[in-house]
């Protein structure tokens, strides 16, 4: 077995991120009484996709970006409400939400045998403690990196340094990332030098400027890796 230690990403990757952001979200409209309609959550995710690849390239902290994509969705669908006071109601419902990724547990149990886990994740700590607390898989882990806490995100160098100390520095070629993120999992693992596993459950088209080790459409398949 060639790997000892694995990476893994948490949002869309383990946890069934999709869910908890459509249900955060309208819970959120509903606590605030205010009509929601399902167009909301599509222009949510066009708002946020944006404004976290902003983060990923040091143009907005982290901070602001959870206030600043409430202020343009508001904005977007003509609604009144104060961001800040959403942001923080939506980040309570989301951190309860614990569904996972089909066979995530599964393959987690079994690997727990093999190798050392670890997360390593670019969302924000309310978000994800209580969530890893909450489920049934925060038993399979060391530790977690949540990249709010150290200060650094993928696919910053830094936040692999933080990882690899965290793990007693063992040998690169020890190491696997996996992960949904082509720009943050995959782009970091290539430029720190580790290997890079891909999963894609959605068959979406590479980009042939990142590229993976590995690409996965179930997480089961990772299993054939051991």
């Amino acid at each position: 077995m060639k790997y000892n230690y694995l990476l893994f990403d948490l949002d869309g990757t383990l946890f069934d991120y999709d869910k908890a952001e459509s249900d955060a979200l309208k819970n959120t409209f509903i606590q605030f009484g205010l009509n929601y309609d399902s167009a909301y959550l599509i222009k949510y995710r066009e708002i946020n996709h944006l404004i976290w690849q902003d983060f990923e390239n040091g143009k907005i902290l982290q901070k602001k970006l959870k206030t600043k994509r409430f202020e343009q969705l508001a904005a977007s669908i003509d609604t009144k409400f104060n961001a800040s006071q959403f942001s923080n109601s939506y980040l309570i419902n989301l951190s309860k939400c614990t569904a996972l990724i089909a066979g995530s547990e599964k393959v987690l149990s079994k690997l727990y045998d093999m190798t050392k886990l670890y997360l390593i994740t670019n969302g924000l700590k309310i978000v994800q403690r209580p969530r890893i607390k909450n489920s049934t898989i925060g038993k399979y882990f060391d530790d977690i990196i949540i990249s709010e806490e150290v200060g650094v995100a993928k696919p910053q160098k830094e936040i692999f340094d933080i990882a690899f100390k965290m793990m007693e520095n063992p040998d690169k070629n020890e190491v696997l990332i996996i992960g949904d993120s082509l720009t943050s999992d995959i782009t970091g693992g290539i430029n720190y030098d580790i290997d890079t596993c891909w999963f894609n459950p959605k068959g979406n088209e590479s980009n042939d400027n990142i590229l993976p080790t590995y690409e996965i459409h179930h997480l089961p398949e990772l299993l054939e890796l051991f």
